[in-house]
């Protein structure tokens, strides 16, 4: 094992290399000084060139840090990862065909990591069938340029299954708190521990380098061995960056880092919007004691508020990241939390969730359509991708789709009980068909999955025969303001109920007291 430089690590790349990057998100567990002396180095030398880069998260600020960094023409030949909406940059450079680009599930490629580490044929899961992913829709190639095949159909006892392909791995670059001299690794300080010793073991067994961005060195053995999660001999080479940030927005926080609980003062109420009261109404279909997952966007919300409503304790929340129990953290610092029971490593977590292991998740919707399919990825012209959605809803049991219910320029208002549609949305996002499908309506149905689709005015279930209209907002009209701006015409239930009144409402909704009195 070598002590370096971040320009030693960079060196290591050569041209043609297949480069992983570990972390997540908005730079939770990001070894981002290598993405800044990678890009630098391509700017100066014009190498290492024609790279493929993988991560299993999108890396990115939904601005100029991460991956869009890395949007420099001849850098890159291919890119593959979970979502690029949040590195725009480089979304910019798959739209106009500059490169080959992919959009895989977040727990594929998650599962892909371990799957390299044991030598597998590639990742076989039922989570993708009926998606864009499945090779008789797109196969989760984002651009004309696009043609190789990596995912394909395969029959195994009888049932039809997505074998995903495993691409290269000749670097793997990963990020951890503290390395002793003989590389060893422990990650007290970061907020997530992510695909981190799946890709360490997935890169050393296939020939490939390690390396690792730590925040400070240590002696050899001070280590205590119970804290070490990667050992030292699967480790090439380790830089120091100290000025190491737990993510893009939060220099450390040791709440995120499970080191200490936030106390309950601290938490800051959120003000009632349009967000909040669909972040409610999701809410209103968790039950105490169910298993949760708290999508990106407006569901983040739904954590704190449960916090709000002293329920958070009679739930379990979860982050696809590793995240078990506790508060979600929303905004941007989304994909961590605070006051968690676990830290799981992110494979793991997959495996949970991939096998039914949920009760409840609620997940933002782009595009519905007549069938119940959801569109979250393919939207606008920008490139995006599904991140961990096309798992999480393969085989929860009861599924809340979440956003407003027109987009562009849409103006609601919530004062004193009263939802008022100032201006409507230009937009419709309840469409004849999807553009293209993040969640198989008709394959739901199949399965008996249970699920609603909430917006601010109105509450629409699934059923064997398409969408239901079953609740709107006090003072909505069902056809002025809700089926006068839908490509479909939904079925409008028999007994259409009103939303409940509180979720408009300042102050706390006194959940507490219905949890209560729930059964588990």
């Amino acid at each position: 094992m070598m002590i370096g430089t971040v320009e030693d690590a960079v060196a290591l790349v050569q041209d043609g290399a297949a480069v992983w990057v570990g972390g997540s998100g908005a730079g939770h567990g990001v070894p981002q000084a290598f993405i800044d002396e990678l890009a630098a180095t391509f700017e100066r030398v014009g190498r290492p060139r024609d790279l493929t880069t993988v991560r299993v998260v999108g890396i990115g600020d939904f601005g100029d840090v991460g991956f869009s960094q890395l949007a420099l023409p001849g850098l890159a030949r291919r890119t593959i990862g979970s979502n690029i909406g949040n590195e725009p940059r480089l979304g910019a450079l798959v739209r106009a065909g500059a490169l080959e680009a992919y959009s895989l599930p977040q727990g594929v490629l998650s599962g892909l990591c371990r799957d390299m580490a044991a030598g597998r044929p590639g990742h076989v899961t039922h989570v993708g069938l009926g998606t864009y992913v499945d090779p008789r829709q797109t196969g989760g190639r984002q651009n004309d340029r696009t043609t190789e095949d990596i995912v394909e159909v395969v029959e195994l006892a009888g049932r039809e299954w997505l074998l995903y392909h495993p691409p290269p791995i000749d670097v793997a670059v990963i990020r951890a708190t503290t390395a002793d001299e003989d590389g060893n690794l422990t990650f007290e300080h970061e907020p997530i521990l992510g695909d981190s010793l799946a890709l360490a073991m997935a890169a050393h067994n296939n020939g490939g380098r390690v390396i690792v961005q730590v925040e400070r060195m240590a002696a050899r053995g001070s280590l205590r061995p119970r804290d070490v999660r990667i050992p030292g001999a699967l480790v090439d080479l380790v830089y120091v960056d100290a000025a190491q940030r737990q993510t893009y927005a939060t220099r450390y926080s040791p709440y995120y880092s499970g080191e200490l609980r936030a106390p309950s003062t601290g938490l800051a109420r959120t003000p009632l919007d349009v967000r909040k009261v669909i972040a409610r109404r999701s809410l209103l279909e968790f039950r105490r004691g169910d298993i949760c997952n708290l999508g990106f966007g407006i569901s983040q919300q739904i954590g704190s508020i449960a916090a709000e409503e002293g329920v958070a304790g009679a739930l379990t929340l979860t982050v696809e990241q590793g995240i078990f129990g506790g508060v979600p953290a929303f905004g941007a610092d989304g994909g961590a939390g605070y006051g968690y029971q676990a830290r799981l490593e992110q494979p793991s977590m997959f495996d949970f969730y991939d096998g039914g292991g949920l009760d409840i998740a609620s997940l933002s919707f782009a595009q519905v359509d007549r069938a119940g399919n959801v569109n979250v990825h393919a939207f606008d012209e920008h490139p995006r991708g599904p991140g961990g959605f096309i798992n999480i809803s393969t085989r929860t049991k009861r599924l809340c789709f979440v956003g407003t219910f027109t987009a562009g320029g849409l103006q609601v208002s919530v004062d004193d009980g009263v939802l008022t549609i100032v201006r409507e949305g230009r937009n419709r996002k309840f469409v004849d068909a999807v553009t293209e499908i993040s969640f198989n309506g008709e394959l739901a149905v199949r399965k008996g999955q249970s699920v609603r689709y909430v917006t601010e005015r109105a509450v629409f279930e699934l059923t064997p025969d398409g969408l239901e209209l079953i609740e709107v907002a006090p003072g909505i009209d069902v056809e002025r303001d809700v089926l006068a701006h839908m490509d479909l015409k939904p079925a409008v239930s028999a007994s259409l109920a009103v939303m409940d009144p509180r979720l408009f409402a300042a102050g706390p909704m006194g959940l507490a007291a219905d949890f209560a009195g729930a059964t588990p």
